[in-house]
């Protein structure tokens, strides 16, 4: 049964100055979204609880992908379409690139929004493991102005956020990796397209001299919010690529996350499966040429 139409409040404004100033004024009342393809199924079920939203689309301040020297910069309008076409993306960060492809159906990609990805905050969405991976920060706005988290102090808990009642989320700014690296993104889930994940892994790691001088691990749906794999980490950083201790580094990552038991899968399933993903992600990184 859809949910009663009559029951919501809508308003679009058409700047981000408007929406900021609609934010302020009613201060917690209103929920920002983007593309709302979450929205939508939760609208068709009946599961949607009646509330007040505002629509960002016509924010025009909020789009755009820009590329310094140093960093790509994405607006939070900026589609999964846009992630996937845009060719520093390809040449930077492929792990976003992959997370953007297997994103829903193309019709989800054209709609839907990085910015969403990460506010919608389900520790299941596809493109939080690679920008953990990936170092990222996030721009918040306000009337008092803006400031910057890293991503990964970004979730605080389950469906929690480091967003004031009056802020949103503006721009999603990733440093551009140096040197010789090397990237890895494999999402499992019951079906090749179109499928929530039940376990997802994205790593980014800087080569010198054979040895592992960097190294990032973001997992998605194994813990309550996208996690850093920090123990797994610890484990392989400032190894040989000849000699990484895999077998060490797959008992660590329990300590990275707690999976649980739902509709999906076990907690069981999840934890047997991150530890061999990430020996598979360790075993190509020992082989790769660098």
């Amino acid at each position: 049964m859809r949910s009663y139409l009559p029951d919501f409040d809508l308003q679009v404004p058409d700047s981000l100055g408007e929406a900021l100033a609609l934010l302020t004024q009613e201060l917690g009342q209103y929920r920002p979204f983007a593309g709302g393809t979450d929205l939508m199924v939760l609208l068709n079920a009946g599961l949607l609880p009646a509330a007040r939203f505002l629509d960002l689309s016509r924010c025009q301040e909020l789009r755009g992908i820009q590329e310094t020297s140093t960093h790509l910069s994405f607006g939070a309008l900026t589609t999964f379409t846009e992630v996937r076409d845009c060719k520093a993306v390809h040449q930077h960060f492929p792990n976003l690139v992959k997370s953007a492809r297997l994103t829903g159906a193309l019709a989800i990609q054209n709609r839907g929004t990085l910015g969403g990805n990460i506010a919608n905050a389900s520790p299941a969405a596809d493109t939080p493991p690679s920008l953990l991976a990936y170092g990222t920060e996030v721009e918040l706005i306000s009337l008092r102005g803006t400031r910057r988290v890293a991503y990964e102090a970004f979730h605080q808990g389950y469906k929690k956020m480091d967003l004031a009642p009056d802020e949103l989320l503006q721009r999603i700014i990733i440093p551009k990796p140096l040197g010789r690296t090397f990237h890895f993104y494999r999402k499992v889930g019951t079906r090749q397209a179109q499928a929530i994940s039940k376990i997802c892994l994205a790593a980014c790691a800087r080569i010198e001299n054979g040895t592992v001088a960097e190294f990032r691990i973001g997992l998605g749906s194994v813990a309550p919010v996208p996690a850093r794999a920090r123990n797994a980490e610890a484990v392989i950083l400032g190894k040989p690529l000849e000699a990484l201790p895999i077998e060490e580094a797959q008992l660590a990552l329990l300590a990275d996350i707690s999976p649980i038991d739902d509709i999906r899968s076990s907690a069981h399933y999840r934890r047997v499966v991150s530890q061999k993903v990430l020996g598979q992600m360790l075993r190509e990184l020992s082989q790769s040429s660098f």
